[in-house]
């Protein structure tokens, strides 16, 4: 039983996500042209409706069952699987999980496919960072249960650039968590994932900044006894 372990998300959380996404636009229009790119997005869409978690590798894959003697899909799996994501983490990033590391277990925790998703957390150097503490769900925020059992704890801080995230596993754990919102990415500037849910605990603007937060504060204040609104 530790008394503090670090809970963190990925995407558009330690890594910028949006970025990535620009880049395999980019390359789904200059290799596949815009309606097969548009048709790309649609099968993403469908999938992640299905799924509940983005999956790129399997999108792509159904794209080329639709036309199986189109060979330009194929190059793109290669695109997906060697992306430099060490090149896309915040700044600071690296230095606040070791930081942080100090006051107690640093873990990824995340939502996605079986292959695309670990494979981002491994060539983005997070796993090392967190010394291989890495665990992937379906949904997450119903997996608690399974994140206690893994990583008991006293009292949790959980960062995630998702209110949707951040407000069902608030109201499971109570005062036991600190939820740490960091407004980076399109979901986090998106009034329509953020206006319907309560404030964090503590709300920054870029995840560096919790370099500047002193590590009791973080667990002071879910019960309200500091203001770490910056």
């Amino acid at each position: 039983m530790h008394p503090v372990v670090f809970l963190f998300d990925v995407d558009n959380t330690l890594l910028d996500n949006d970025r990535f996404e620009l880049d395999l636009r980019h390359n789904l229009e200059w290799k596949l042209g815009t309606e097969r790119e548009a048709r790309y997005w649609a099968i993403y869409e469908q999938l992640r409706a299905e799924l509940g978690y983005a999956d790129y590798l399997a999108a792509l894959q159904r794209l080329r069952l639709e036309d199986i003697h189109d060979q330009r899909p194929l190059g793109l799996f290669s695109f997906l699987l060697d992306y430099p994501f060490a090149d896309r983490l915040y700044p600071g990033v690296l230095d606040l999980l070791s930081h942080v590391s100090r006051s107690g277990p640093t873990v990824i925790v995340s939502d996605g496919d079986a292959v695309f998703q670990p494979r981002k957390i491994h060539r983005s150097g997070l796993s090392a960072a967190v010394e291989g503490r890495v665990v992937i769900y379906l949904h997450k925020d119903r997996e608690l249960a399974d994140i206690e059992a893994r990583y008991p704890a006293q009292h949790y801080v959980l960062i995630d650039d998702k209110p949707g995230i951040l407000t069902p596993m608030k109201e499971a754990w109570g005062s036991r968590v600190t939820t740490v919102f960091p407004r980076q990415g399109h979901y986090a500037h998106d009034p329509a994932n953020t206006e319907k849910y309560p404030p964090a605990d503590v709300t920054v603007e870029h995840i560096a900044d919790l370099l500047d937060i002193e590590l009791p504060v973080l667990a002071t204040a879910a019960a309200g006894d500091a203001d770490a609104d910056h």
